[in-house]
């Protein structure tokens, strides 16, 4: 008898799954894939009047300088933000993903983390700057690719699969911003075959600012290196001829 209870509970959850999904995530369809984008991120600051030698005190206290600029702002606004949320933000947003930030009780702007400053010694981070966007102006900014799959001259031993560029630039409004491009790589079944940017198929809301010629991969082959090694004989006749010259003299 609950066998049919547990089929219209999971008929449920499928029927309004879509639903719920749409209002916390947006999806890209990139190279045949689809690249979900997490929850928004939310970050508190508060405004900074400290500055100058003052700075060190605040960062032992737990917290992090940072600024704000942006279009609107002049001058930039300077604030402050506790460090361990900070580093929760940081390691979620790097540098694509739309953060939600709020000053005091001021409604929350969408910024971007730019230039982050770690101690070269700890690794924390000593100050931040954040980019405010506009909702209706596209920004430039660099991507990461992502190698997926395996490829077949690779999987029998025929090539190496070497990487060209690590990131391309893309424009795109702040809202349609991915965190990677996922290149898949099963398509190179043969030596000497590649991909390159012009081959990227991205959503028609991109638009690729880096070069079609550049190269993300390619299928090169396995070469042999032959290591030439010398006959130890050799260094005995130089012993034997040293040692008779000796006795001679």
């Amino acid at each position: 008898s609950q066998k049919p209870v547990r089929s219209r509970l999971n008929l449920t959850k499928l029927l309004f799954a879509p639903i719920i999904a749409q209002q916390f995530c947006k999806a890209h369809f990139v190279l045949g894939k689809v690249i979900v984008l997490m929850e928004e991120i939310l970050l508190n600051a508060q405004p900074r009047n400290v500055i100058g030698k003052q700075v060190s005190a605040m960062r032992r206290a737990g917290n992090v300088p940072a600024v704000l600029y942006g279009k609107q702002l002049n001058p930039p606004l300077n604030l402050q933000i506790d460090e361990k949320t900070l580093k929760i933000v940081v390691a979620k947003a790097g540098r694509n993903r739309l953060i939600k930030l709020s000053v005091d009780t001021d409604n929350p702007r969408l910024v971007l983390a730019r230039d982050v400053q770690r101690n070269p010694i700890s690794g924390r981070i000593v100050h931040i700057d954040f980019h405010q966007v506009s909702m209706t102006e596209k920004i430039s900014t660099d991507v990461q690719l992502v190698l997926v799959g395996t490829s077949p001259a690779v999987t029998r031993g025929e090539g190496l699969l070497i990487h060209g560029i690590a990131t391309v630039r893309i424009r795109v409004l702040a809202t349609d911003l991915i965190p990677q491009i996922e290149v898949d790589v099963t398509g190179l079944v043969a030596l000497n075959q590649g991909l390159y940017v012009k081959d990227l198929k991205v959503s028609e809301k991109l638009e690729i600012l880096t070069g079609g010629e550049e190269m993300v991969a390619k299928v090169v082959p396995v070469k042999e290196e032959v290591i030439a090694v010398e006959a130890p004989t050799a260094v005995a006749e130089v012993e034997v001829i040293k040692k008779a010259k000796i006795e001679e003299e």
